[in-house]
């Protein structure tokens, strides 16, 4: 009866949006509010990271630190274009091979933190 009553409300809010002038633009209007609280949840955890691993970082070399924050900008400018570079295939290849430099980019740099 539940499942019922759930698919209940998500036929009446489709039916909204499609019927009710400007429902398209509300439903944007949400989506849109939504990927922001969640960009933000994410640029919060990321500065409690930081803050619990203030020492670790500061520890590192200046070099190991600016491949850090490199990497890290690389990510945001990722998250960022997202959705003009997924357009394409081309695009989304580039997007992908960007992603995966900067995680690796990550990677290395604990493993030859953790070294002596």
């Amino acid at each position: 009866m539940r499942h019922v009553r759930n698919i209940a409300i998500i036929l009446a809010l489709a039916f909204v949006v499609a019927s009710v002038p400007g429902g398209g633009n509300a439903a944007e209007a949400v989506l849109t509010t939504i990927s922001i609280a969640f960009l933000v949840v994410i640029g919060l955890a990321a500065y409690q990271v930081y803050r619990s691993q203030k020492l670790t970082i500061m520890s590192l070399t200046d070099g190991q630190r600016a491949l850090l924050v490199g990497a890290v900008g690389l990510i945001v400018l990722m998250i960022a274009g997202a959705d003009e570079m997924l357009e394409t295939s081309l695009g989304a290849l580039v997007w992908i091979g960007l992603m995966a430099v900067a995680v690796v980019a990550i990677s290395l740099l604990r493993v030859e933190s953790q070294t002596y």
